[in-house]
C-alpha cells in the first residue's frame, strides 16, 4: 500500500527531514582526513539526539539469520564500496577518499532520509566527475517527479543521464517511498522505462538515491552482511534526498 500524506503528517516529517539536512551540514563541516569512520558516527548519534531525533538505522535489522542488526547511526562507504558501510575506530578517512554517507533519522514517528558523497583534499578528476554525475541525477530524475507522471519517468531520467558519461547505475538496490516506516512503497529503481510502473500522486513521499558505480555495475556484499562493493573495486557515489510530490514540481524535503 503507498501512503499518502496528509497535510498535518507532512508537517510532522518535514521535522525529521530538516534534522537530516542538518546532520549531513555538520558532517561535511568535520570529515577531514585522519578522522575516523566511527568519530563521525558518534558526532552524528550525539547531533541528531541534541535536536530530539533518534538514529532510525542503528539497530535496523538485516533480516538475515546470522548476520547482526545494523550497529552505527550512518551508514559511510569509502572509495569502492557502494552503500552500507560499518563505522569503525580502524577506518581512518584519508586524502583523495570519496566518502558516501547515507542517514535516517525519525521524529514524531516520521523519516527523513538523505545521502551525500564528499571529496575529501585533493581527488582525481574522474572522481569528482562522478559525484558530479551521481548528484545531478538525482536532480534530473526529480524533474519527472510530478503528479500523474510514472515511477517509471524517473528512473529513465536517472539511468540516462548517468549513462550518458559512461557511468553505471546499481540495479540490485532502489529507492524508496518513505513516511512512518524507514521503507514504504513504491520502489525507485534508478533504470527503467518512460510510462512505467506506479503513477505518482499528490502527498507521496519518496526516497529518490542514484548509485552509481564509476566502471560496470557488478556489485559485491562483505562478510559483515552489509556493506555492498563494487566488483571490478571501481569508485562508487551515492546522493538522496527525501521528496513530497505535489501537483507541480518535486518539493525537497532533505536540502535546507
Amino acid at each position: 500500500m503507498v501512503s499518502i500524506k496528509s497535510d498535518r503528517e507532512i508537517e510532522r516529517m518535514m521535522e525529521a527531514c530538516k534534522i537530516t539536512a542538518e546532520t549531513h551540514q555538520m558532517l561535511e563541516q568535520n570529515i577531514r582526513p585522519g578522522i575516523s569512520t566511527d568519530d563521525l558516527d558518534k558526532m552524528a548519534e550525539e547531533f541528531i539526539r541534541s535536536k530530539g531525533g533518534i538514529p532510525a538505522q542503528k539497530g535496523y535489522p538485516s533480516g538475515v539469520r546470522g548476520v547482526s542488526d545494523f550497529p552505527a547511526t550512518l551508514c559511510i562507504s569509502i572509495n569502492d564500496e557502494v552503500i552500507h558501510g560499518i563505522p569503525s575506530k580502524k577506518r581512518m578517512i584519508q586524502e583523495g577518499d570519496i566518502v558516501s554517507i547515507d542517514l535516517v533519522v525519525q521524529k514524531n514517528g516520521f523519516h527523513g532520509d538523505a545521502a551525500r558523497t564528499h571529496l575529501v583534499g585533493n581527488v582525481s578528476e574522474e572522481a569528482k566527475k562522478l559525484v558530479e554525475v551521481t548528484k545531478q541525477a538525482f536532480f534530473e530524475g526529480i524533474k519527472l517527479a510530478t503528479e500523474g507522471n510514472r515511477v517509471g519517468d524517473i528512473s529513465f531520467a536517472i539511468q540516462s543521464y548517468v549513462e550518458k558519461f559512461g557511468f553505471s547505475v546499481v540495479r540490485e538496490f532502489q529507492g524508496h517511498g518513505i513516511g512512518r516506516e524507514m521503507h514504504e512503497d513504491p520502489g525507485i529503481p534508478n533504470y527503467g522505462k518512460k510510462g512505467k510502473g506506479l503513477r505518482l500522486q499528490k502527498g507521496m513521499t519518496i526516497a529518490v538515491e542514484p548509485m552509481v558505480i564509476q566502471k560496470k555495475p557488478d556489485i559485491l556484499e562483505l562478510q559483515d552482511g552489509w556493506t555492498i562493493v563494487t566488483e571490478d573495486q571501481s569508485l562508487a557515489a551515492h546522493y538522496e534526498n527525501t521528496i513530497l510530490i505535489t501537483e507541480k514540481e518535486a518539493k525537497v524535503l532533505t536540502i535546507i
